[in-house]
């Protein structure tokens, strides 16, 4: 693609604006491919055909009614307003320069809580109290403070493990998120190189066995198995991405599945396409032509925030979870496993907290879920998270989840009304979640994320560590807006007119004309962006 370097000036009321080096990509770029099935490399990952094409969007617009938004109203119109107040960064203001000011006058729309949710202060209240009245090692001590930051940390495993209805408390292994959650896994599982280990009991993997994956997974749901499949000689394999509105391909994946397939795992919602995956197909398929005893893990990032998740009724082996994303503190996060599965796998790290006897010339192991904690944990966050459950649970998880859908799909349709947009995902008036990945045909990413910014609009601009989900569908990158239920209408309202007047912009700087060969621009009058 072109590369320009642009030096312009506007003039703005009293004062005269340079924006210098602004970089410009090809629109051509960023435009949807003739198709998405791009051609791609050989690989080394065994993969399946794909019964569906990957086609192109369409945008299925009522030109005649280009206003019906105005008049659109939420169901739950109350839910969002009634929390703001427990979200005091939500009220963060923004000068005319795109710069925190308590006398700006932009509030803060923040479209990323894919990425990570705000906190109420129920949450920075908790950990501040722990801090200040209850700091302590947990476990083994004598004195109060050490009962006391015990009993804090222990009832947040309880919380965790009443909200996704989990059989018992030693199911829930705290860990610092997601990410280490399905490392510890591959990594337990992996641990013997493909040898047989020495308990007879312990699960392990060996050359040959299969590991089936999608295309569509966060690459913390890829990586860790590559490293599997390397160390242990056992084959990975992935399901195609079948088109770009992300609808999981269950004929691909029950290709996949056979006698050799030992492990699967795979996202419940993805980050980008906003699908919800048929867990319910996935499960019976496993169990149905996998090999006995093959297990199955869901990364549950993008669906524990924001729906009921029951454990039990999924049918799976294992979730692994983010507690950041959940309102949350970071470097908290957690992973369920079915108690008996955990008591069969091997430590994932050696060190206090996870031993039951140690000697000069070998240890023995605590039963799960101590065995996967060794070390001082992370007992603010852990009960941190505990209040973000107990904030959630008085708010309501069905009712978190009917707000988000309605106002997802609202965001969709308005996204799907702004000309030069194209959202990846399920089409208008399929279920997703409560995010739009999207791509522009006037501006990369990148560059949109910047001048959303200066108006007070976050979003999060790049491939959102799914690099081959982008690579499938043609494309390096994406932009990406994300809700939750502290979003209002009123939010997306505002991101669209950014987004448009910011398109407006792009356009008019890459000189594409109207039918009467007018830029399509009202001028620079409309929309000024700053660095």
């Amino acid at each position: 693609s072109t590369v320009s370097f642009i030096i312009f000036s506007f003039t703005m009321p009293n004062r005269q604006v340079f924006v210098i080096a602004l970089q410009i990509s090809v629109a051509a770029a960023f435009s949807p491919p003739q198709h998405h099935a791009a051609l791609r490399q050989s690989s080394s990952l065994s993969v399946a055909s794909t019964s569906s094409p990957i086609t192109s969007p369409t945008n299925d617009r009522n030109d005649d009614d280009t206003t019906w938004w105005e008049d659109f109203q939420l169901n739950d119109s109350s839910l969002a307003p009634s929390v703001l107040t427990d979200f005091p960064i939500l009220s963060t203001q923004f000068d005319a320069d795109g710069k925190i000011s308590p006398d700006g006058n932009k509030r803060l729309v923040y479209l990323d809580s894919a990425a990570t949710s705000q906190k109420p202060t129920v949450v920075t209240d908790a950990l501040t109290r722990y801090y200040e009245h209850a700091n302590s090692n947990v476990h083994r001590g004598a004195h109060a403070l050490s009962r006391e930051a015990t009993e804090q940390y222990e009832a947040a495993r309880d919380k965790v493990a009443s909200l996704i209805n989990a059989n018992s408390r030693n199911e829930i292994v705290f860990t610092s998120g997601a990410t280490e959650a399905i490392n510890l896994v591959a990594t337990s599982l992996s641990h013997t190189c493909g040898k047989a280990p020495s308990n007879a009991r312990e699960l392990y993997f060996q050359e040959g066995d299969e590991i089936v994956i999608t295309e569509a997974e966060h690459h913390s749901n890829i990586v860790p198995w590559q490293m599997v499949a390397k160390r242990t000689g056992a084959v990975l394999k992935y399901v195609p991405a079948c088109s770009i509105t992300g609808g999981f391909d269950l004929d691909a994946f029950k290709e996949l599945i056979g006698p050799k397939t030992k492990f699967v795992s795979v996202q419940h919602v993805s980050n980008v396409l906003g699908t919800i995956n048929p867990i319910d197909a996935i499960v019976e398929i496993v169990r149905s032509e996998a090999a006995p005893g093959a297990k199955i893990l869901l990364d549950a990032c993008q669906s524990v925030p924001h729906m009921n998740v029951d454990v039990q009724a999924l049918g799976v082996d294992f979730i692994a979870a983010s507690g950041h994303k959940m309102c949350g503190p970071t470097a908290i996060g957690f992973l369920w496993g079915i108690e008996s599965v955990l008591n069969s796998m091997a430590p994932y790290k050696g060190g206090g907290e996870m031993i039951d006897e140690v000697y000069m010339d070998h240890s023995t192991y605590a039963p799960a879920p101590a065995r996967f904690e060794a070390g001082t944990p992370a007992i603010a966050q852990a009960i941190g998270l505990g209040a973000a459950i107990d904030y959630l649970t008085k708010i309501g998880m069905d009712r978190i989840h009917d707000y988000e859908m309605e106002l997802a799909n609202y965001l969709r349709r308005r996204l799907e009304d702004v000309k030069g947009v194209t959202v990846l995902g399920p089409p208008v008036g399929t279920d997703r979640a409560a995010l739009c990945a999207f791509v522009c045909e006037a501006v990369h990413p990148s560059d949109l994320g910047t001048f959303l910014d200066v108006e007070g609009v976050a979003i999060r601009a790049g491939h959102h560590c799914c690099q081959p989900l982008h690579r499938a569908l043609g494309y390096s990158h994406s932009a990406r807006a994300s809700l939750y239920f502290y979003n209002t209408k009123e939010d997306v309202d505002n991101f669209i007119k950014v987004l448009e007047d910011t398109l407006k912009f792009f356009t008019s700087l890459s000189g594409d004309r109207d039918e009467d060969g007018e830029a399509e621009s009202s001028g620079d009058d409309a929309f000024v962006p700053l660095f």
